[in-house]
């Protein structure tokens, strides 16, 4: 079983992931689309048992997590090529499905990330989110960012991450970098958020919040002074703030209505689509909290429906709503009418079909 010639072919072939499965080639992702590497065998048990020791390389912590756990998360290194590494179990055998992590992030101004998300940056405290599915773009949003404060900010950034991704060096902000998990620098997230208190950190980023007492950490963070970045596995701006009052019992979500209305700055959803020209497409929605969003998080029946209108009658302030991206994009013969229409809900088709008409006669207004 030879792995350094598949990843070999996943770094010539400019790859996002490999996926190791036993009773399949391995395949690669590129764009989306699941290709199988050219010439290779069908794995098998053996050869997902070979690929489990050479990536744990005889680590008893990495070992016993796995074994305990029944999965691991870890960093893994191959011609100075980062790998997050996930290794799971199918049938009583391990799978694998290895993301690279390109050495260089992209300029930020490149992502297609709006630029009010960027400036949000400089406020001295408060919580700022990055959400989105899996494979949405966020930890490359996330990494930029901090290249973008590291590169623009005299500050002391902290990081909590599982694995450390993107490896930064600091540039004009002083930056430290900690891995969570058994055997590495902070055992869980709100162990590392917690202890940042003490590390007179400016700006926290955390990779993952998960879970309440994370989140506790993390308002008690914001509430002290700091600014907190944070990532959350959700869809939409909406949704989000859904979550976080979700993680708590309902006679304690009055108090964390009024935390988040006066702390969160800030959320960006984002997705990912494969676009016209073969390449992917970020589709952002971005919501500031303003003094009308914040009234609406306070509510005692907070309406989701409130905070997309919200969203969409406060793009002024630098909010920007799911359908006006979508409809740019379609106008901007990024992506097609049916990947537009596929990403929201029947009921605002119409609304979509007007923004994009609205915007056609803005672009050929523009151009007389």
């Amino acid at each position: 079983m030879n792995l350094d010639k598949i990843l070999d072919e996943a770094i010539e072939m400019d790859a996002s992931d490999v996926h190791l499965i036993c009773n399949n080639k391995p395949m690669l992702r590129i764009s989306r689309d699941l290709i199988p590497v050219p010439d290779s065998e069908v794995l098998t048990a053996d050869d997902m048992f070979e690929i489990y020791d050479y990536l744990v390389k005889g680590n008893m912590d990495k070992d016993e997590v796995f074994n305990t756990t029944r999965k691991l998360d870890m960093s893994y290194e191959y011609r100075e090529i980062r790998l997050r590494v996930n290794i799971s179990l199918s049938d009583e055998i391990p799978l694998c499905t290895l993301r690279l992590i390109k050495n260089e992030l992209p300029p930020y101004e490149s992502l297609g990330v709006p630029d009010i998300v960027r400036r949000m940056t400089y406020q001295p405290q408060g919580l700022i989110l990055v959400t989105g599915k899996t494979n949405s773009g966020k930890s490359t949003t996330l990494n930029a960012l901090v290249n973008y404060i590291n590169e623009n900010q005299n500050k002391k950034i902290l990081t909590l991450e599982n694995p450390v991704e993107y490896k930064h060096s600091s540039k004009k902000s002083l930056i430290v970098q900690k891995e969570i998990g058994k055997g590495r620098d902070s055992l869980t997230f709100s162990d590392g958020v917690k202890n940042s208190l003490r590390e007179d950190c400016d700006i926290l980023v955390i990779g993952e919040i998960r879970d309440k007492e994370t989140m506790e950490a993390a308002i008690e963070m914001a509430e002290s002074g700091h600014l907190v970045i944070g990532t959350l596995h959700t869809k939409s701006c909406a949704e989000t703030i859904d979550r976080m009052i979700n993680f708590y019992e309902v006679r304690d979500q009055a108090t964390i209505k009024y935390l988040l209305s006066a702390l969160l700055k800030l959320v960006v959803s984002q997705r990912l689509l494969k676009g016209t020209d073969g390449k992917l497409v970020l589709v952002p929605e971005v919501m500031v909290v303003d003094n009308i969003v914040a009234g609406i998080i306070r509510k005692e029946k907070m309406s989701v429906s409130e905070i997309e209108d919200a969203i969409q009658s406060n793009l002024e302030k630098g909010s920007i709503g799911l359908i006006n991206s979508l409809a740019e994009l379609f106008v901007n013969n990024k992506i097609t009418l049916d990947q537009a229409k596929a990403q929201i809900e029947e009921k605002n088709l119409e609304i979509l079909n007007r923004t994009i008409m609205q915007l056609k006669i803005k672009k050929s207004n523009n151009q007389l």
